[in-house]
């Protein structure tokens, strides 16, 4: 994993029925992941099929999350987010001690 951090000007777009699935049952929303993903965090490659995808480790209200997102168009699609796994918390608290 490497550090990263998307440029401000950096647009967002995200299906919003998948946003509101994944703030119903994980209270992640894909607007203040958004937000997380324009500060230091972690990322690495992590595609499925022919799609380039990114999985971001971001913190979020004091907790820390694994975003999902690709870039499309110029964009961050952001495709999911969830809890991070205690190998993810680990590699993270690492680096961001």
């Amino acid at each position: 994993m490497e550090i990263a951090q998307l440029h401000l000007d950096t647009e967002f777009e995200w299906d919003e029925a998948k946003r509101l699935k994944v703030l119903a049952e994980r209270e992640i929303d894909f607007k203040q992941a958004a937000r997380s993903l324009l500060t230091p965090h972690l990322e690495k490659r992590s595609d499925r099929g022919h799609e380039t995808r990114v999985l971001a480790l971001c913190e979020l209200s004091s907790e820390l999350v694994a975003i999902i997102y690709t870039m499309r168009d110029g964009k961050c699609r952001i495709i999911t987010a969830r809890a991070a796994r205690r190998n993810e918390r680990r590699e993270h608290r690492q680096i961001f001690r």
